[in-house]
C-alpha cells in the first residue's frame, strides 16, 4: 500500500548527487504522525524541495557553462531545484486542504530534466 508523505520524507533526484528531505509547511493544519502531511502542491523549490547537492543535468545552464569552461568535460554544479509543476499523480481519493494527498508513488519533474521521487517516508507510515 502507498504511504502518505510528510515532512522528513527522503527524496532523490535522478541528476542530483545527494538525497534531500521534503519540508511541508503546516498551512493545511493536517498532521500525520505529529508532522505536517504533504499534498501535490508541496513542490516549491527551496521551500518544500531543498537542493540535492551537485546537479549533473546536461540541460542545467550552470552545468552547461561549467562543462564548456572545462572543454567539454561534464562538470556538476550546485543544485537549485526548478519545480514549477505539482507532484503527479497524487491521491485524488484523499484530500488535504482541497488538494490531493502526496504518497510514495508520486514523482516531481525538474525543468532541468531530473525526476524527483521518494526513497523513504517521513516520520509516519500512514497508508492512503
Amino acid at each position: 500500500m502507498p504511504l502518505q508523505m510528510t515532512t522528513g520524507a527522503m527524496m532523490a533526484c535522478s541528476f542530483g548527487a545527494a538525497p534531500s528531505t521534503l519540508n511541508v509547511l503546516p498551512a493545511n493544519r493536517v498532521m500525520a504522525g505529529n508532522v505536517p502531511a504533504a499534498t501535490i502542491m508541496d513542490h516549491a523549490p527551496m521551500v518544500n524541495i531543498p537542493p540535492f547537492g551537485m546537479c549533473s543535468s546536461p540541460a542545467n545552464p550552470t552545468v552547461i557553462a561549467a562543462t564548456a569552461a572545462a572543454l567539454g568535460v561534464l562538470t556538476p554544479m550546485p543544485c537549485v531545484p526548478a519545480t514549477p509543476a505539482p507532484w503527479a499523480p497524487g491521491v485524488p481519493t484523499t484530500m488535504i486542504g482541497n488538494m490531493p494527498a502526496l504518497n510514495d508513488t508520486c514523482k516531481l519533474m525538474c525543468v532541468w530534466g531530473g525526476v524527483i521521487q521518494f526513497t523513504a517516508p517521513g516520520q509516519t507510515t500512514v497508508q492512503v
